[in-house]
């Protein structure tokens, strides 16, 4: 198992596949890509990477975009990974528009479960934040519980003053689709400060809401000490990502861009090693030497 220099162990490696998405929502952060340009890793690099991480003790692969199902070898590239016995799970990040066509290929190709981007149940609403149609990504979200994909779970960024009113419609949703409700709070991550200040809101209130009609509390060992509320009807899971010591210290991820780069930290800029030179020429030790340094490369963003 590799640990970075703060003794913070690495077993969870998220890579963009996709920077292509057919929604617009105004909070997205590309996983911290900053490239403008349509250049995506190919599949042998994706392998080449997910090998050598496996390699290194890393347990979980979840694939993220832009829209990972925009990529028309998504399933192989599922398989692929899926393929890798050492793996234990592998996972993805989607906005949902596709789902109902995919999840049971998904399930098929070795997926084991699926976070689905889901901000407002209006359609006013969630056309206002996303662009898209709140509709389809319902149908997506019955498919994809219907094919096996276990667990669904549904991502609600809170914003002040869109959607802020609606945990309790999503909670009864998410108990009666045999969903997990995320409840994640706004991330300053290329957005404006304007917007970020617009539409932030802590989610401390909502945290402590669930505090009182929750059963019981736990808290996610492998993802961050993430608090997990045990209602009667289903869970509800709380992300508070900004200035959180918890999160920071707990986290395990090291994150891939759909460009090649290798990222330590999603609040950093400047702290990307580029690795698609390595992909491209199938130059395993300059792959290693330079994982391994992104590796060393993270630190804590609360220690900056």
């Amino acid at each position: 198992m590799l640990l970075d220099l703060y003794n913070r162990p690495v077993y969870n490696l998220r890579i963009s596949v996709t920077s292509k998405c057919n929604l617009k929502c105004f909070y997205c952060h590309s996983e911290g890509s900053l490239n403008k340009e349509n250049k995506e890793i190919s599949i042998n690099g994706i392998i080449m990477i997910s090998k050598l991480a496996a390699s290194y003790g890393v347990k979980t692969v979840k694939l993220t975009g832009g829209e990972p199902l925009y990529r028309k070898d998504i399933i192989e590239i599922v398989k692929s990974i899926f393929s890798i016995k050492s793996f234990t799970e592998v996972s993805m990040v989607t906005n949902g528009q596709f789902l109902k066509e995919y999840s049971k290929q998904l399930k098929d190709a070795g997926l084991k479960r699926v976070n689905v981007s889901l901000p407002s149940l209006d359609s006013e609403k969630y056309e206002k934040i996303t662009g898209g149609e709140v509709n389809r990504v319902l149908e997506g979200i019955n498919e994809a519980v219907k094919s096996g994909l276990n667990p669904v779970k549904l991502n609600m960024v809170l914003l002040k003053g869109i959607n802020d009113d609606e945990v309790d419609s999503m909670i009864e949703y998410a108990a009666k689709s045999g969903c997990i409700l995320q409840i994640i709070e706004l991330e300053p991550v290329r957005i404006s400060k304007n917007l970020y200040s617009e539409f932030h809101k802590p989610i401390d209130g909502v945290e402590e809401k669930l505090s009182k009609i929750s059963k019981s509390i736990q808290f996610r060992d492998d993802m961050h000490k993430r608090k997990i509320f045990q209602l009667d009807s289903t869970k509800v899971e709380v992300v508070h990502p900004i200035e959180n010591t918890e999160f920071c210290y707990h986290c395990n991820r090291l994150r891939v861009t759909y460009d090649g780069l290798l990222k330590p930290c999603l609040m950093v800029s400047g702290n990307e090693v580029d690795v698609s030179k390595y992909l491209d020429n199938k130059d395993y030790d300059g792959l290693r030497n330079a994982f391994l340094r992104s590796v060393l490369l993270r630190k804590p963003f609360w220690t900056s």
